[in-house]
C-alpha cells in the first residue's frame, strides 16, 4: 500500500511566505494576487499582515536642461522608498464534496515614493540659480529674464509679429522663467507618489473527475483604486509643480482557473487568470506651467482642471504548484506573469500640455517597457508535529530599464525563511521574512530624458499570519 504524505501543516506554512514575497519591484505589483487560501482543504480562514521596507537611493543628473538628454552624475537622492504595509484576508469552505466557495481580500497594486533633501527632485527657492542654469548663460538673474520675457509676451497678446531674435528668446527664456517661478512657489516640496488599491474576490469552485481531483473555479472581482502624484524639482523641467489627485473609483472584473490535486503525494497545481479592470476616474490636476506652454504653442491651456481619466489595471496569470518530496518535506513553485507593457497612466491635462508636432498624441505620466515575470521556489520541512519551517528563493524580472523616476527599480532576487506553529490542531500562527536585492535602474521621464541612476539597493519584507483549518 502506498504511503500517504501528511503535509497539510507544511502547505500552510509555505502560504505565509508566498504572501510576504511580493513588492512593487515590477510596475505597481504589490500583493501578487495570491489565491492559495481558496485551494486549502476543508474549511479555511486566514488573516495576513505584510510589512515592506525598501532602501532605494541613487543620484540625480547634474544636467538640468530639459532639452538635452545627457546623464551626468549629480547629487544624492537619499532613500526615496517609503515603507508600507498591507493586509490580506481569506475564507473558504466546502459546500459538499463537489462545490466550494470563498471570499478573498487583498491590496493588489500600489506605490509609495518620496524625494527629500537637496537634489533636482525637490523644488528649490533660488530663482536666480535656476534661471542661470536653464538659460545657458543668456541671463543670470530671474529679474533679468522676466525683463526680457514680459515685453515679448505683451507683443504675443497684441498679436504683434515677433522678430527672429524675440522668437529665440521666448523659446528659451519663457519656459525658464515659468520653471523658476513654479520652483519658487513649491519650494521645499519633494516629488511624491502614492497609489492605493483594494480588491475583493468571490470564488465558486466545482470539483470533478473520478476522485474529484480536478476543480474549475471562478468569480467576480471588485477593485478600488486611488492615487496622488506630485512632481517637484528641475528634473521634471516644465512639469515641475504638477499635482494630481485621482479620486477613489470602484470597478469590476473576473477571475477563472483550474486546479489538480493528488492528496496521496501532497500534490496541488493551479492555474489562475485575472482579467483587466477598466476604471473611469475623476482626476484633479494642477499644472502651473500649462498656460505658459499654451502661449508658446498657440493654445489655451488651464492651470487647473477636474476631468475624467480612463485607467486599466493589468490582467495576470498565476501558477501555483506543490508536491511532497517525502513524508516530512514539501517542494513548491510559483510563477506570475503581468503584462505591464500594456499599462499606462495618462492624466488628461498632463497629456495635453505635452502634445506637440513631434508628439501629436502627447505623453503618458507612467508607462513600462516590459512585462513582469516572477518565479519563486520553496522547500518546507516538518520538524515536529506542530512545527514546520520553510525557505524560498525568488526572482522578479522587473518591467524594464530605464523605468519611471517614481519607482526606479528593475526587478529583484530574494531569499526567505518562514515558520508555522500549530497552537491547536485547527489554529496556527505563521511568520516569514525575505531579503531582496533590487536590480539597478535608470530613472527616466516620459520624454525619455534620464534624470537619475539608482544602484545597489535592497529591502526586506516581514509577514505574519493567523490561520484556521478544519474539516
Amino acid at each position: 500500500m502506498r504511503a500517504t504524505f501528511h503535509l497539510k501543516t507544511l502547505a500552510v506554512a509555505i502560504a505565509t511566505l508566498s504572501v510576504a514575497s511580493m513588492t512593487n519591484a515590477a510596475g505597481l505589483d504589490r500583493s501578487g494576487q495570491d489565491i492559495t487560501a481558496f485551494l486549502q482543504d476543508g474549511t479555511y480562514a486566514e488573516a495576513v499582515y505584510t510589512y515592506i521596507d525598501a532602501d532605494v537611493s541613487g543620484f540625480d543628473s547634474s544636467n538640468g536642461n530639459p532639452l538635452i538628454n545627457n546623464y551626468a552624475k549629480g547629487k544624492a537622492t537619499g532613500d526615496i522608498a517609503e515603507s508600507y504595509d498591507f493586509f490580506r484576508y481569506g475564507v473558504k469552505t466546502d459546500i459538499n464534496d463537489t462545490f466550494s466557495v470563498g471570499v478573498l481580500y487583498d491590496e493588489p497594486f500600489g506605490a509609495a515614493a518620496a524625494y527629500n533633501g537637496d537634489n533636482s527632485f525637490v523644488a528649490g527657492a533660488n530663482r536666480d540659480t535656476i534661471i542661470s542654469d536653464l538659460s545657458s548663460g543668456t541671463v543670470t538673474s530671474f529679474a533679468g529674464a522676466v525683463g526680457v520675457v514680459n515685453p515679448i509676451l505683451q507683443k504675443i497678446a497684441n498679436n504683434t509679429p515677433l522678430t527672429p531674435t524675440e522668437q529665440a528668446q521666448i523659446a528659451q527664456l519663457g519656459p525658464a522663467v515659468a520653471i523658476a517661478q513654479a520652483e519658487y512657489d513649491t519650494r521645499g516640496e519633494g516629488t511624491n507618489v502614492e497609489v492605493r488599491s483594494e480588491s475583493i474576490t468571490a470564488i465558486l469552485g466545482a470539483k470533478f473527475g473520478a476522485n474529484k481531483e480536478f476543480q474549475v473555479y471562478g468569480g467576480p472581482v471588485a477593485q478600488r483604486i486611488q492615487a496622488d502624484v506630485k512632481l517637484r524639482g528641475t528634473a521634471y523641467g516644465p512639469a515641475t509643480g504638477y499635482t494630481s489627485h485621482i479620486s477613489p473609483d470602484q470597478d469590476y472584473g473576473w477571475l477563472a482557473g483550474v486546479s489538480y490535486s493528488k492528496p496521496e503525494i501532497a500534490l496541488k497545481a493551479a492555474l489562475t487568470y485575472r482579467s483587466e479592470i477598466d476604471h473611469s476616474m475623476d482626476i484633479y490636476e494642477s499644472y502651473p506651467l500649462a498656460p505658459t506652454v499654451g502661449i508658446l504653442t498657440g493654445r489655451i491651456l488651464p492651470a487647473t482642471q477636474v476631468t475624467n481619466m480612463e485607467l486599466t489595471t493589468p490582467k495576470s496569470v498565476n501558477f501555483d504548484f506543490q508536491t511532497g518530496v517525502n513524508p516530512t518535506t514539501l517542494a513548491t513553485a510559483k510563477v506570475r506573469w503581468v503584462p505591464w507593457s500594456d499599462f499606462a497612466i495618462t492624466p488628461p491635462l498632463y497629456n495635453e500640455v505635452s502634445q506637440s508636432t513631434a508628439r501629436p498624441n502627447g505623453l503618458d505620466l507612467v508607462e513600462y517597457e516590459d512585462d513582469q515575470w516572477q518565479v519563486e521556489l520553496g522547500v518546507a520541512k516538518r520538524l515536529a508535529p506542530a512545527l514546520a519551517v520553510s525557505g524560498t528563493v525568488g526572482w522578479d524580472s522587473g518591467a524594464g530599464d530605464p523605468t519611471t523616476s517614481l519607482g526606479p527599480v528593475d526587478g529583484y532576487y530574494s531569499v526567505g525563511l518562514g515558520a508555522k506553529y500549530n497552537v491547536t490542531p485547527e489554529w496556527a500562527v505563521s511568520a516569514g521574512g525575505k531579503y531582496l536585492w533590487f536590480g539597478d535602474a535608470k530613472g527616466q521621464l516620459p520624454t525619455g530624458k534620464i534624470v537619475g541612476d539608482f544602484q545597489d539597493n535592497d529591502g526586506y519584507i516581514l509577514g505574519m499570519k493567523l490561520s484556521y483549518q478544519g474539516k
